[in-house]
């Protein structure tokens, strides 16, 4: 209990200092936008554009629909995991966009080598994260400290993960909703 509050807490001042940051840029934050006065030149509202690159749009949009995930919650952890480098390896052995183990691979029975199968994988990894922990922090933690960790934890097993889950959500939220 005290890691899952201590872990809200680390969320909780991460959105203060991001809230704090957008008022200094002089962005609006959605709930003040929306109470604003249109002005009367602008008709059509615009939407940011999706981040993930053009050579792979189509392998996150696939995976995210395969695994009901959505696409900017994938790319947010391809961004955070591998930087979105196909060829990235980690000192554990983890390979590609969204940096699985090959055991993980074998067991998804997809090859993780290739990119657009590496990005199934992890989508449907992470789905069976989310369907476990029902929850999408905790689903976030494991995937980057291993479902056990977590599930001895209670949460997230370390701070290093809880800056990762922090991560992931900030870029997840600073895309949901673009096209």
């Amino acid at each position: 209990m005290q890691r899952r509050l201590a872990l809200l807490a680390v969320v909780g001042v991460v959105a203060v200092a991001w809230a704090a940051a957008l008022s200094e840029t002089g962005v609006t934050p959605v709930a003040s936008a929306a109470a604003a006065a249109v002005p009367p030149r602008a008709s059509v509202a615009r939407v940011a554009a999706c981040p993930i690159p053009a050579a792979l749009r189509s392998a996150f949009d696939d995976a995210a629909t395969d695994a009901a995930i959505p696409p900017a919650l994938l790319w947010a952890v391809a961004k955070v995991e591998s930087n979105l480098r196909a060829d990235a390896q980690s000192s554990a052995g983890a390979r590609g966009l969204l940096q699985l183990m090959p055991a993980t691979g074998r067991s998804l029975d997809l090859n993780i080598d290739e990119p657009r199968s590496n990005v199934l994988a992890g989508a449907r990894y992470l789905r069976q994260l989310l369907d476990r922990f029902r929850s999408s922090d905790l689903a976030l933690a494991a995937y980057n400290a291993g479902p056990t960790a977590v599930a001895s934890a209670g949460g997230a097993p370390s701070l290093a993960v809880q800056r990762y889950v922090s991560n992931v959500n900030l870029l997840w939220n600073s895309v949901a909703g673009c096209r």
